[in-house]
């Protein structure tokens, strides 16, 4: 399958470096609304203007668009869907279904195949989610992330006056986690179930005290959480912050059998030293499902729930009933 990247930033990247661990697949060009030439990618894959994108629709396969949630991947994925099949990992989860309709409209109209959303939350975890309440209809969903960096509060912290760098953590509440895995079914608050750390590098003379008081109490990011604040050096945040780890838990507690007294726990966890190298492997996989389909002449958006688990392996059928079931 001939991929092609769309976005080098850490997702970019991450993809560059999935695609060279598939043997199935060859990535045939990084397009970047910067200047391609200021790109350096850690193959010899040749870089171009985001502006060039329609000249390549007989020689991509499938596009990875790799741009951010909060204002790329809305406009990008309905205009790239017109052109080409597409995968992005737009992780909004209150807009899905608002973008779900939109990218569907696009790759209609293109004859193209989108799947949307892609990634381990959305993705993975939301597989598990289904998985788990099909099979146990009475119970309770749980879902922990972390320990792990929070891009997006990350950089909500360091758009505050004063801050030159951040890193922000978030973090399972111990006895909340270990309430469900006990299978007590508690009715937990966003506040009991998560904690937020922040380290902070504050600008010479800044007012910390300022600073702490405005992430604390930042709606939507910080002020539904105990969130602690830690004032750090620039050389301290670099050797001890410098990677993005994350990972976390969906957990389904249930009951069965007469009177439900009979309890169960599914479980599945992650644990990952880098969240978009991890969620760049579950775009090419998903890649590979959607090449798959688009051959078969299907169009329109997908999300994870439509894709056959036998469309993301690289084996051939025989060998995964072989060795897998």
């Amino acid at each position: 399958m001939r991929i092609a990247i769309y976005g080098y930033g850490n997702l970019g990247k991450g993809v560059e470096s999935a695609v060279q661990a598939a043997d199935d697949a060859e990535l045939v060009g990084i397009f970047t609304r910067r200047d391609p030439s200021a790109l350096r990618p850690a193959t010899d894959t040749p870089v171009y203007s985001a502006n060039e994108i329609e000249n390549f629709k007989d020689k991509i396969d499938v596009l990875i668009i790799c741009g951010g949630s909060a204002t790329d991947l809305p406009k990008m994925t309905p205009s790239l869907a017109e052109m080409f099949s597409v995968v992005d990992s737009f992780d909004t989860h209150a807009e899905i279904p608002n973008h779900y309709r939109r990218v569907d409209e696009a790759a209609r109209k293109g004859g193209y195949l989108a799947l949307i959303s892609a990634g381990w939350d959305p993705g993975m975890f939301s597989l598990n989610r289904l998985y788990a309440a099909s099979i146990l209809p009475n119970g309770k969903d749980y879902t922990f992330w972390g320990r792990g960096v929070s891009q997006g509060h990350s950089d909500a912290i360091r758009r505050i006056e004063g801050v030159a760098d951040a890193r922000q953590y978030t973090v399972p509440v111990p006895e909340a986690l270990e309430s469900v895995r006990n299978g007590e079914m508690p009715e937990l608050t966003t506040r009991e179930k998560h904690r937020r750390e922040c380290f902070v590098v504050a600008e010479e003379g800044a007012d910390l005290v300022r600073i702490e008081n405005e992430i604390k109490t930042m709606p939507n990011y910080f002020a539904d959480y105990d969130t602690t604040v830690t004032f750090i050096t620039q050389e301290e945040l670099d050797r001890e912050h410098k990677g993005i780890p994350h990972g976390g838990f969906v957990i389904r507690t249930g009951t069965t059998g007469p009177e439900n007294r009979t309890r169960h726990t599914i479980e599945y966890s992650l644990k990952l030293d880098s969240n978009p190298e991890f969620t760049a492997s579950v775009l090419v996989a998903f890649a590979r499902a959607v090449c798959r389909m688009a051959g078969r002449g299907e169009t329109g958006a997908r999300t994870v729930f439509d894709i056959a688990p036998i469309d993301l392996s690289p084996l051939p059928r025989e060998e995964v009933i072989k060795h897998m079931l």
